[in-house]
C-alpha cells in the first residue's frame, strides 16, 4: 500500500462463483447430491443466497469497485431484484454438457488475476466460493500485495482454500440462517412482514453500518467519523435531509438511547449498537 492510500481509497473487487454457493445451500436444504441431478440443477431455482449480506461484507472492507458474478443465469431469474439492487455484473456461462461444470471458477480466476494487474486501486479481493481451485489465484493475489478475503459455506468449503486467505468468513455466520427476502413467495410460506417506513429502513442501514465496522475492527465501539461513509456504501441514495435532519450527526443522535449509545473516545466520539440483554457498556 502506498503512503497516500487509506482504507477508504483502496477499493474492493468482489467475485462470486454464484452457482457454487447456491448449490451448497440447495443441498443443505434438499439433501446431499440433490442439486447435481439434472432435475435439481437444470430447472428454475428458488432464491437461497442472501445477496445483500455478502455485498455488505464486501463494503466493510472498502468501496466496491468490481462486483461480478459467474453462473448459468438462465435458471436464476428469481434473483433478479436482489442482483439489480446490488449492482451485480452478471457473467453468463453455459455448461458444455448435462453433467459438466460451467467453468465459473476458471473464468473467475482469470478475471481476478487480470484485474489486479490492471487496476492499482484494488486493495482487497473477495471471492465467494469454496473450491480448492481458487488456491492458485490466491497465491497470485497475495504476491501482488492485495488482501484476499474468502466466503463459503461450512459444509462445502475446502479447508486448504480457506486457510490460504488473509481472512475467511463462513456464509452461514453472515446470515445466521436467515431466508433471503427474495425467497418470499417461492417455496416459503408467505408471512406478512411488519410495515416499515423509509426512515425505519434508513435507521436499520445506520445500525448495520456500525455493526459492520465493529466486526471489521474487532471492537464494538466505533469512531463516529467513518460511519457516514459506510452508510453511503450500503445505500448511495442515503440523505439525512430526506428524513428532516439537517446533519447526519443529528440523525445519529436520534437513535439514542433506544438503539445506540455513545462515549467520548481519545480522538473522536465513539458509537456502539445496543444489544438486547447485553450488560451496559459491553
Amino acid at each position: 500500500m502506498n503512503e497516500t492510500d487509506t482504507p477508504d481509497t483502496r477499493a474492493v473487487a468482489l467475485y462470486w462463483d454464484f452457482e457454487n454457493l447456491h448449490a451448497s445451500l440447495s443441498e443443505a436444504r434438499h439433501g446431499e447430491g440433490s442439486y447435481a441431478k439434472p432435475d435439481g440443477r437444470f430447472k428454475v431455482q428458488d432464491p437461497l443466497v442472501n445477496v445483500r449480506a455478502v455485498i455488505e461484507l464486501a463494503a466493510s472492507y472498502g468501496p466496491v469497485a468490481i462486483n461480478r458474478a459467474y453462473c448459468n443465469w438462465q435458471f436464476f431469474g428469481r434473483y433478479r431484484d436482489a442482483l439489480l439492487q446490488g449492482s451485480v455484473e452478471l457473467i453468463q456461462l453455459f455448461p458444455p454438457g448435462q453433467s459438466a461444470k460451467n467453468g465459473a471458477d476458471i473464468k473467475l480466476c482469470l478475471d481476478a488475476a487480470e484485474d489486479i494487474a490492471r487496476f492499482a486501486h484494488i486493495g482487497t479481493v473477495l471471492i465467494v466460493g469454496g473450491d480448492s481451485d481458487f488456491m492458485p489465484v490466491a497465491q497470485k493475489i497475495k504476491a501482488a500485495g492485495r488482501t484476499l478475503v474468502g466466503v463459503g459455506t461450512r459444509r462445502s468449503t475446502n479447508r486448504h482454500w480457506a486457510r490460504s486467505c488473509h481472512d475467511f468468513r463462513y456464509y452461514d455466520s453472515l446470515v445466521d440462517d436467515e431466508i433471503p427476502p427474495e425467497a418470499a413467495g417461492s417455496n416459503v410460506a408467505a408471512v406478512a412482514p411488519p410495515v416499515r417506513t423509509p426512515q425505519d429502513e434508513a435507521n436499520e442501514t445506520i445500525l448495520r453500518a456500525i455493526t459492520l465496522l465493529a466486526e471489521a475492527q474487532g471492537d464494538p465501539w466505533v469512531n463516529k467519523a467513518p460511519i457516514f461513509k459506510m452508510v453511503k456504501r450500503l445505500d448511495p441514495t442515503f440523505d439525512p435531509k430526506e428524513f428532516k435532519f439537517t446533519t447526519f450527526s443529528a440523525m445519529l443522535k436520534s437513535l439514542e438511547p433506544a438503539s445506540i449509545t455513545t462515549r467520548q473516545g481519545e480522538f473522536d466520539q465513539q458509537v456502539r449498537v445496543i444489544t438486547p440483554g447485553a450488560p451496559d457498556g459491553a
